[in-house]
Protein backbone atom coordinates (compact mmCIF):
# COMPACT_ATOMS: atom_id res chain seq x y z
CA UNK A 1 0.00 0.00 0.00
CA UNK A 2 1.12 3.40 -0.74
CA UNK A 3 1.18 6.40 1.64
CA UNK A 4 0.11 8.34 -1.36
CA UNK A 5 -0.92 7.84 -4.84
CA UNK A 6 -0.73 10.48 -7.33
CA UNK A 7 -2.62 10.49 -10.96
CA UNK A 8 -2.58 13.11 -13.10
CA UNK A 9 -1.98 16.17 -11.26
CA UNK A 10 -2.37 19.07 -12.81
CA UNK A 11 -1.88 23.28 -11.88
CA UNK A 12 -3.07 25.90 -13.92
CA UNK A 13 -2.23 29.73 -12.46
CA UNK A 14 -4.18 32.90 -15.43
CA UNK A 15 -3.94 29.26 -17.68
CA UNK A 16 -0.46 28.44 -17.78
CA UNK A 17 0.03 25.24 -16.87
CA UNK A 18 3.28 25.21 -14.51
CA UNK A 19 2.29 21.33 -13.23
CA UNK A 20 1.58 18.99 -16.30
CA UNK A 21 -0.22 16.08 -15.21
CA UNK A 22 2.24 14.01 -12.32
CA UNK A 23 1.83 10.27 -11.81
CA UNK A 24 3.61 8.70 -9.11
CA UNK A 25 3.43 6.86 -5.40
CA UNK A 26 5.58 7.27 -2.22
CA UNK A 27 5.86 3.89 -0.44
CA UNK A 28 6.25 3.41 3.25
CA UNK A 29 9.60 3.82 4.90
CA UNK A 30 11.46 5.91 2.04
CA UNK A 31 13.27 9.09 1.89
CA UNK A 32 11.83 10.76 -1.60
CA UNK A 33 13.83 13.49 -3.37
CA UNK A 34 11.67 15.87 -5.77
CA UNK A 35 14.56 17.03 -7.52
CA UNK A 36 14.48 20.08 -10.08
CA UNK A 37 15.90 23.33 -11.03
CA UNK A 38 14.48 26.52 -9.86
CA UNK A 39 10.87 26.99 -11.70
CA UNK A 40 10.22 23.47 -11.94
CA UNK A 41 7.16 23.31 -10.64
CA UNK A 42 8.21 21.66 -7.22
CA UNK A 43 6.94 23.93 -5.05
CA UNK A 44 3.81 24.61 -6.61
CA UNK A 45 3.53 20.95 -5.86
CA UNK A 46 4.40 20.31 -2.51
CA UNK A 47 1.77 22.95 -1.87
CA UNK A 48 -0.51 21.12 -3.82
CA UNK A 49 0.34 17.78 -1.95
CA UNK A 50 -0.49 19.39 1.49
CA UNK A 51 -3.79 20.96 0.88
CA UNK A 52 -2.63 24.62 0.44
CA UNK A 53 -3.20 24.87 -3.17
CA UNK A 54 -6.19 23.25 -5.21
CA UNK A 55 -5.33 21.01 -8.34
CA UNK A 56 -6.78 22.18 -11.49
CA UNK A 57 -7.09 18.32 -12.36
CA UNK A 58 -5.89 15.21 -11.17
CA UNK A 59 -6.37 13.26 -7.72
CA UNK A 60 -4.67 12.53 -4.38
CA UNK A 61 -4.74 10.01 -2.38
CA UNK A 62 -3.96 9.30 1.37
CA UNK A 63 -3.67 6.22 2.75
CA UNK A 64 -5.91 6.34 5.75
CA UNK A 65 -7.64 8.99 4.44
CA UNK A 66 -10.89 7.86 3.37
CA UNK A 67 -13.45 10.13 2.32
CA UNK A 68 -12.12 12.86 4.56
CA UNK A 69 -11.42 15.76 3.34
CA UNK A 70 -9.04 16.98 6.28
CA UNK A 71 -5.83 15.54 6.10
CA UNK A 72 -4.15 17.61 8.64
CA UNK A 73 -3.37 14.28 10.63
CA UNK A 74 -1.39 12.55 8.10
CA UNK A 75 1.10 14.86 6.92
CA UNK A 76 3.87 17.22 8.22
CA UNK A 77 4.90 19.96 5.85
CA UNK A 78 7.50 22.95 6.24
CA UNK A 79 7.65 25.57 4.10
CA UNK A 80 10.51 27.30 2.46
CA UNK A 81 10.36 30.01 4.20
CA UNK A 82 8.73 29.12 7.41
CA UNK A 83 7.83 31.81 10.15
CA UNK A 84 7.47 31.46 13.75
CA UNK A 85 6.20 33.24 16.51
CA UNK A 86 9.98 34.70 17.47
CA UNK A 87 8.61 35.82 20.98
CA UNK A 88 7.92 32.59 22.13
CA UNK A 89 10.02 30.18 23.29
CA UNK A 90 11.28 27.02 21.42
CA UNK A 91 9.11 24.72 23.85
CA UNK A 92 6.37 26.86 23.80
CA UNK A 93 6.04 27.11 19.80
CA UNK A 94 5.75 23.21 19.94
CA UNK A 95 3.38 22.96 22.24
CA UNK A 96 0.82 25.68 20.90
CA UNK A 97 1.35 23.75 17.25
CA UNK A 98 0.78 20.81 19.16
CA UNK A 99 -2.62 21.61 20.57
CA UNK A 100 -3.21 22.93 17.30
CA UNK A 101 -2.78 19.19 15.99
CA UNK A 102 -5.25 18.30 18.61
CA UNK A 103 -3.10 17.13 21.00
CA UNK A 104 -4.38 17.95 25.16
CA UNK A 105 -1.44 19.92 26.23
CA UNK A 106 0.17 17.70 28.75
CA UNK A 107 0.62 15.15 25.34
CA UNK A 108 2.17 18.48 23.50
CA UNK A 109 4.43 18.95 26.31
CA UNK A 110 5.50 15.53 26.86
CA UNK A 111 5.98 15.15 22.35
CA UNK A 112 7.55 18.25 22.83
CA UNK A 113 10.60 17.50 24.91
CA UNK A 114 11.06 14.08 22.80
CA UNK A 115 11.60 15.76 19.58
CA UNK A 116 13.55 18.73 20.64
CA UNK A 117 16.08 16.39 21.89
CA UNK A 118 15.77 14.51 18.67
CA UNK A 119 16.18 17.65 16.59
CA UNK A 120 19.68 18.49 19.16
CA UNK A 121 17.74 21.97 20.51
CA UNK A 122 16.86 20.85 23.65
CA UNK A 123 19.29 22.98 25.79
CA UNK A 124 17.31 26.21 24.03
CA UNK A 125 14.02 24.87 24.32
CA UNK A 126 13.48 27.87 26.90
CA UNK A 127 15.31 30.31 24.61
CA UNK A 128 13.05 32.67 22.31
CA UNK A 129 12.59 31.91 18.52
CA UNK A 130 14.00 34.85 17.90
CA UNK A 131 17.60 34.37 18.88
CA UNK A 132 17.85 30.86 16.97
CA UNK A 133 20.27 30.79 14.39
CA UNK A 134 19.38 29.48 11.15
CA UNK A 135 20.02 26.04 11.47
CA UNK A 136 18.03 26.25 14.80
CA UNK A 137 15.11 27.27 13.37
CA UNK A 138 14.88 24.56 10.75
CA UNK A 139 15.10 21.76 13.19
CA UNK A 140 12.22 23.45 14.76
CA UNK A 141 10.18 23.59 11.94
CA UNK A 142 10.81 19.83 11.17
CA UNK A 143 10.19 19.43 14.69
CA UNK A 144 6.96 21.20 14.44
CA UNK A 145 6.16 19.10 11.65
CA UNK A 146 6.30 16.10 13.20
CA UNK A 147 4.70 16.66 16.28
CA UNK A 148 1.12 15.03 15.63
CA UNK A 149 3.63 12.05 14.31
CA UNK A 150 2.08 12.27 10.21
CA UNK A 151 2.90 9.21 7.85
CA UNK A 152 4.04 11.68 5.58
CA UNK A 153 6.80 14.64 6.02
CA UNK A 154 6.78 16.91 2.78
CA UNK A 155 9.92 19.52 2.88
CA UNK A 156 10.24 22.33 0.83
CA UNK A 157 13.79 23.04 -0.17
CA UNK A 158 14.84 22.35 3.71
CA UNK A 159 18.47 23.41 3.49
CA UNK A 160 18.67 26.11 0.83
CA UNK A 161 18.97 29.02 2.78
CA UNK A 162 21.06 27.48 5.05
CA UNK A 163 24.89 28.13 6.07
CA UNK A 164 27.07 24.98 5.26
CA UNK A 165 26.87 24.24 9.17
CA UNK A 166 23.65 24.57 9.22
CA UNK A 167 22.64 22.12 6.37
CA UNK A 168 24.51 19.67 7.37
CA UNK A 169 22.91 19.97 10.72
CA UNK A 170 19.55 19.14 8.90
CA UNK A 171 20.30 17.10 6.28
CA UNK A 172 22.21 14.30 8.95
CA UNK A 173 18.89 15.05 10.76
CA UNK A 174 16.92 13.92 7.91
CA UNK A 175 18.71 10.83 7.75
CA UNK A 176 17.74 10.13 11.32
CA UNK A 177 14.20 11.05 10.65
CA UNK A 178 13.70 8.67 7.49
CA UNK A 179 13.86 5.81 9.92
CA UNK A 180 10.86 6.48 11.27
CA UNK A 181 7.84 8.52 8.88
CA UNK A 182 7.83 9.12 4.86
CA UNK A 183 9.95 11.78 3.67
CA UNK A 184 8.94 14.01 0.52
CA UNK A 185 11.33 17.00 0.00
CA UNK A 186 12.29 19.26 -2.47
CA UNK A 187 15.57 20.37 -3.54
CA UNK A 188 17.74 22.01 -6.60
CA UNK A 189 20.95 20.32 -5.36
CA UNK A 190 21.65 17.05 -6.69
CA UNK A 191 24.50 16.09 -3.87
CA UNK A 192 21.92 16.50 -1.41
CA UNK A 193 19.12 13.91 -2.83
CA UNK A 194 21.81 11.73 -3.52
CA UNK A 195 23.12 12.00 0.27
CA UNK A 196 19.57 11.04 2.14
CA UNK A 197 17.24 9.75 -0.41
CA UNK A 198 16.44 6.82 -1.33
CA UNK A 199 14.37 7.26 -4.62
CA UNK A 200 14.25 10.08 -6.70
CA UNK A 201 11.96 12.62 -8.85
CA UNK A 202 13.26 14.12 -11.69
CA UNK A 203 11.10 17.40 -12.10
CA UNK A 204 11.50 19.49 -15.68
CA UNK A 205 8.95 22.20 -16.57
CA UNK A 206 6.64 21.29 -14.42
CA UNK A 207 6.91 17.09 -15.74
CA UNK A 208 8.62 14.48 -14.20
CA UNK A 209 10.89 13.40 -16.69
CA UNK A 210 12.92 10.68 -14.17
CA UNK A 211 12.21 8.24 -11.34
CA UNK A 212 13.02 5.32 -9.51
CA UNK A 213 16.01 4.80 -6.46
CA UNK A 214 19.45 6.32 -7.28
CA UNK A 215 20.91 2.92 -8.16
CA UNK A 216 18.53 1.99 -10.53
CA UNK A 217 19.23 5.45 -12.25
CA UNK A 218 22.68 5.09 -12.32
CA UNK A 219 22.19 1.74 -14.58
CA UNK A 220 19.66 2.86 -16.51
CA UNK A 221 21.68 6.33 -17.53
CA UNK A 222 25.59 4.67 -17.14
CA UNK A 223 27.27 5.86 -20.63
CA UNK A 224 31.01 6.45 -21.07
CA UNK A 225 32.08 10.23 -20.89
CA UNK A 226 35.21 12.45 -21.47
CA UNK A 227 36.25 15.05 -19.72
CA UNK A 228 38.32 17.70 -21.84
CA UNK A 229 40.00 20.93 -21.12
CA UNK A 230 41.65 23.31 -23.52
CA UNK A 231 44.22 25.75 -23.13
CA UNK A 232 42.38 29.32 -23.25
CA UNK A 233 39.04 27.98 -22.94
CA UNK A 234 36.48 25.29 -24.15
CA UNK A 235 33.52 27.20 -25.31
CA UNK A 236 34.74 27.45 -29.07
CA UNK A 237 35.08 23.79 -29.25
CA UNK A 238 31.41 22.48 -27.75
CA UNK A 239 29.84 22.91 -31.25
CA UNK A 240 32.66 20.99 -33.14
CA UNK A 241 32.75 18.62 -30.78
CA UNK A 242 28.55 18.35 -31.12
CA UNK A 243 28.93 17.64 -34.91
CA UNK A 244 31.03 14.49 -34.01
CA UNK A 245 29.01 11.40 -35.13
CA UNK A 246 30.08 9.49 -32.10
CA UNK A 247 28.81 12.55 -30.01
CA UNK A 248 25.89 12.33 -27.90
CA UNK A 249 26.07 15.78 -26.22
CA UNK A 250 29.05 17.75 -25.26
CA UNK A 251 28.93 20.90 -22.47
CA UNK A 252 30.79 23.04 -20.31
CA UNK A 253 30.91 22.28 -16.74
CA UNK A 254 32.82 23.42 -13.98
CA UNK A 255 35.75 24.45 -16.37
CA UNK A 256 35.50 20.98 -17.88
CA UNK A 257 33.82 20.18 -21.37
CA UNK A 258 31.84 17.16 -20.43
CA UNK A 259 31.25 14.34 -23.81
CA UNK A 260 28.52 12.08 -23.67
CA UNK A 261 29.64 9.29 -26.11
CA UNK A 262 28.66 5.48 -27.04
CA UNK A 263 31.39 4.14 -28.66
CA UNK A 264 34.94 5.54 -26.90
CA UNK A 265 37.34 4.00 -29.22
CA UNK A 266 35.47 6.05 -32.41
CA UNK A 267 34.87 8.95 -30.04
CA UNK A 268 38.81 8.99 -29.63
CA UNK A 269 39.45 8.09 -32.79
CA UNK A 270 37.35 11.04 -33.78
CA UNK A 271 38.39 13.89 -31.27
CA UNK A 272 41.86 13.24 -31.52
CA UNK A 273 42.18 13.27 -35.67
CA UNK A 274 39.89 16.65 -35.64
CA UNK A 275 42.76 17.77 -32.72
CA UNK A 276 45.82 17.09 -35.01
CA UNK A 277 44.29 18.85 -37.72
CA UNK A 278 43.37 21.77 -36.56
CA UNK A 279 45.75 22.42 -33.83
CA UNK A 280 43.88 21.95 -31.11
CA UNK A 281 45.49 22.69 -27.58
CA UNK A 282 43.70 20.11 -24.91
CA UNK A 283 45.10 20.03 -21.63
CA UNK A 284 43.19 17.03 -20.30
CA UNK A 285 41.81 13.97 -21.87
CA UNK A 286 40.08 11.78 -19.56
CA UNK A 287 37.60 8.90 -19.58
CA UNK A 288 35.04 9.00 -16.66
CA UNK A 289 31.56 7.44 -16.76
CA UNK A 290 28.31 9.72 -16.82
CA UNK A 291 26.93 10.46 -13.17
CA UNK A 292 22.73 11.49 -11.71
CA UNK A 293 24.62 15.03 -12.13
CA UNK A 294 25.10 14.38 -15.72
CA UNK A 295 21.83 13.31 -16.28
CA UNK A 296 20.64 16.33 -14.57
CA UNK A 297 22.44 18.53 -16.76
CA UNK A 298 21.25 16.88 -19.86
CA UNK A 299 17.79 17.32 -18.91
CA UNK A 300 17.92 20.67 -17.71
CA UNK A 301 19.53 21.94 -20.86
CA UNK A 302 16.51 20.24 -22.99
Amino acid sequence: MSVIQVKDLKKSFNGDEVVKGLTFDLTPGNCVALLGPNGAGKTTTIRMLSGLLKPTKGSIEFEGAGNKQDIRSLIGYLPQYPVFHNWMSGKEFLVYVGQLAFLSKTEASKRADELLEKVGIFDARNHRVGKYSGGMKQRLGIAQAMIHQPKLLMLDEPVSSLDPIGRREVLTLMEELKKQTTILFSTHILGDAEEVSDDLLLMHKGEIVESGSIEALREKHQTAKLQMVFRGGNKAFIDPIKQLSSVNDCYEEKAELHILIDDLEKARQEILTEALANNWAITKFELSRTTLEDLFMKVVKH
